[in-house]
Parts: structure tokens; sequence; C-alpha cells
């Protein structure tokens, strides 16, 4: 009984060493074994290892593509112009041993990365105008920010993949005048338009004027031709007619006239001599 305490208790302290000195290294993953503090090796492959139990320590570093989100930062540009970038790094450890000699860890690295980006974006955005900064100019400027960058991220053992400005705005006390002056300048142009408008409007309902003058005077021109016309014709039936039977021509003129001067309820004085009479007296035989 007491031997099969005893191997249980060797199996017991034997599982606890091997736990101690073995360890797993995955596909996500670097290691660096250190003694004491001390370097020991770097294991870069994934796979089972072994390590001195109870002396040696594993630290394990991400493979995988990092992200470091750097603070809002207060930049000047070329022309004088105040700017907040908002930049944000993609980066992955290159060389474990160097990484853990100069920054140790990640929280190390992201604030080592944040002054090496904002030193060298604050030295790019200083020789480009706001303008170009926030137009078309921005990749490639960005991407001069990541090599330049990377070259002293690489004393770190940190290799930057990218670069990139999330936003890059003005500061807020910059902002609202800028508005402003877009307020003030879209009001012009938009006073403009209308001006041009209005001018536009004039100028088509003068000609309009114009040609509807046009229109009614000759109008009125044809108008007086076809009445003037109308009545040498009308002239030249009544004379024909008055010269083929003068008498009939009389007494037809003389019955308009009576149709004309009567009505219902009208009464005539005339005098026995006058022409008008003659046909209302006795028919002569």
């Amino acid at each position: 009984m007491n031997v099969l305490k005893i191997v249980v208790a060797l199996l017991a302290v034997a599982a606890f060493i091997a736990s101690s000195a073995l360890f797993v290294v995955d596909e996500t993953e670097m290691a660096i074994v250190t003694q004491f503090g001390e370097y020991k090796r770097s294991i870069n492959l994934p796979g089972l290892y072994y390590k001195t139990p109870f002396t040696q320590t594993v630290m394990r570093v991400e493979r995988r593509v990092l992200a470091s989100d750097t603070p809002p930062t207060d930049l000047l540009t070329l022309d004088k112009k105040r700017l907040v970038a908002d930049p944000v790094t993609r980066w992955r450890v290159a060389d474990p041993l160097k990484f853990f000699k100069t920054v140790h860890d990640e929280a190390g690295a992201k604030a080592r990365l944040d002054d090496i980006i904002n030193s060298e974006l604050r030295r790019e955005l200083a020789s480009h105008d706001f303008s170009q900064i926030v137009g078309k100019e921005r990749d490639p400027l960005m991407q001069k920010v990541a090599a330049n960058a990377r070259k002293k991220s690489l004393e770190f053992g940190i290799d930057i993949v990218d670069v990139r400005i999330k936003r890059a705005d003005l500061p807020k006390e910059v902002q609202e005048s800028v508005f402003q002056r877009m307020r003030a300048e879209r009001d012009r142009v938009a006073k403009q338009y209308r001006s041009e408008g209005e001018e536009e409007a004039a100028k088509i309902r003068a000609e309009t004027d114009k040609e509807k003058t046009i229109i009614l005077a000759k109008a009125y021109e044809a108008a007086e031709t076809l009445r003037g016309t109308g009545d040498a014709e009308g002239v030249r039936i009544y004379a024909g007619a008055y010269g083929k039977d003068p008498e009939f021509y009389a007494f037809t003129r003389s019955l308009a006239a009576y149709e004309k001067s009567m009505g219902e309820e009208s009464s005539l004085v005339l005098s026995t001599g006058s022409e008008l009479f003659k046909y209302l007296g006795a028919p002569k035989k």
C-alpha cells in the first residue's frame, strides 16, 4: 500500500514537472524563452517544446498583424492650416528578440509606434497643403509615411504593414467658421444664378413683347387693307346698282332709312316736301 502511494506521488511530481517543462506554441504565435530575465532562445515555428522547469519562462508574441489606433493629433499643414488627424497603423512582430529587448510587449510597442507615426505624419503633412491632404494625394502621402516609419520601427523588431488616416478634420473651433464661409459662398453663387436668371427672363419678355407688337401691327395692317378692299368693293357694287336703276336704288335706300329710324313705338315728323316722305305718300300714277 505504501509502495502504491509512493508511485502515485512520483507520478504526480513527474506530471507537475512535465507540465512546467513542456509548452505548446501554436500557428498564431512566436515565443521567447528567458531564464531569470535573460534571453535564451527564440521559437518561430509552431509545435511542442521543452524548457527548464521553474527557472525558464516563456514569453509569447503574436505572429498575426496587429492594429494600433493612435489618438487624434493636431498637425499643421504647409499652408498654415490646423488639421486633426486620426491615424491607424497595422503592424506585426518581425524580430521577437529585438521586440523583447526594446519594447518588451504589445503595450510598449504601441506607445513606441505612436511616437514614430506622429513624428513622420507631422513632418510629411507639414510639406503639403490642406487641399492635397484631404484630396487625391492622401494615399501616396500615407505610403511615404509608412515607408519612413517602417525604417525606424525595424530597430524595435516591428514591421509596419500600413498606415492610414481614418479621419482628417479641421479643429472644432475652426469648423464653424469654415461652414459659415461655405454657406456665404453658396449664397453668393445662388444670388448670381438668380440675377442671371432674372436678366435672361427680362430679355425673353422684352423679345416677346417686341414680337407681339410686330404681329399686332401686321395684323392691323392686314385688317385695314381687307377693310379698305371690302369698302371699295361695296362702293363699286353700290355704284353699279345705282347706275342700272337709280329710282329703285333710291327706293331701297329709303326703306333702309325707314327701318333704322322708326321702331315699334317711334314717331316721325316730316315735311310734306321731304325727299324721305315721298315714298310714304300715295303712289304716283
